[in-house]
């Protein structure tokens, strides 16, 4: 039998992997142990920030009459678009707003899709605030480990890789170790060549411009942060919950 070409592109004589975006998940980690989804700017950032606070996230895929009625089934506060309102929303630093213990449902065409398509028995959340942690808990998890860029998605719906997630996927591989595919490799080349100017590419990239240029900053600069974080969220039951224990609620994270 003949391999697809499907199957050229799938790294299966790596145990470590790097995919990108819905094929990605899909091919590249059909057989993981653990996929991590990474979506810098800023699905997963604002997960994190959720699970720090003790806040459990809903992913979902579509922002329409769906999502209202699905928060309302499941008892969650609807994150809205930003700039809609003065409420949570896809916005790291609008989180602060929420007590601990509430459940968030937050609409996503990228990350929400991925949390919601995830094959693998194990599916955690990273970002550059929890790279570190995240990488360990993986590691813990299984030896079939695939990093999944998010990226974004041009008007047509295509595929946009983003640098940040590329950054973001780089930062969690390089803690992990075994057989890396060239793409895992040089998403760890690519990190560890940027250095100390982390903040400055982050603020550069498109996606961050286009957060800056909306007035979202502070959600740019909150995403930048590295390893401040041992909060490890972790899909379980179609929810994002924390894997670790939460802070005390005076240790809550300043989202300023």
């Amino acid at each position: 039998m003949h391999p697809t070409p499907l199957d050229e592109h799938a790294q299966d004589a790596f145990d470590i992997r790097l995919g990108w975006g819905p094929w990605g998940l899909q091919h590249v980690a059909r057989d993981a142990d653990v996929v991590v989804i990474v979506d810098v700017l800023s699905f997963t950032t604002c997960v994190e920030v959720a699970a720090s606070r003790g806040i459990d996230v809903i992913p979902f895929p579509w922002r329409d009459d769906r999502a209202a009625a699905r928060a309302k089934e499941v008892g969650a506060v609807l994150a809205t678009r930003r700039g809609e309102g003065s409420g949570p929303s896809l916005s790291p630093a609008s989180l602060s707003s929420l007590p601990p213990g509430s459940r968030l449902l937050l609409p996503s065409p990228n990350g929400s899709e991925l949390s919601t398509k995830s094959p693998a028995p194990t599916t955690l959340a990273g970002c550059l605030r929890n790279a570190k942690a995240v990488a360990q808990a993986a590691a813990a998890r299984g030896r079939k480990l695939t990093v999944i860029a998010s990226g974004e998605k041009w008007p047509d719906g295509s595929l946009r890789p983003a640098l940040e997630d590329h950054l973001g996927a780089g930062a969690i591989l390089r803690h992990l170790s075994g057989s890396a595919s060239p793409e895992a490799q040089a998403a760890v080349a690519l990190f560890e060549g940027i250095g100390d100017r982390l903040p400055t590419f982050l603020s550069s990239c498109a996606s961050g411009r286009e957060l800056i240029t909306r007035g979202y900053a502070r959600d740019v600069e909150l995403a930048s942060a590295l390893d401040v974080s041992t909060v490890v969220p972790v899909l379980r039951g179609g929810m994002w919950k924390r894997l670790v224990r939460p802070p005390a609620p005076g240790a809550l994270p300043h989202l300023g």
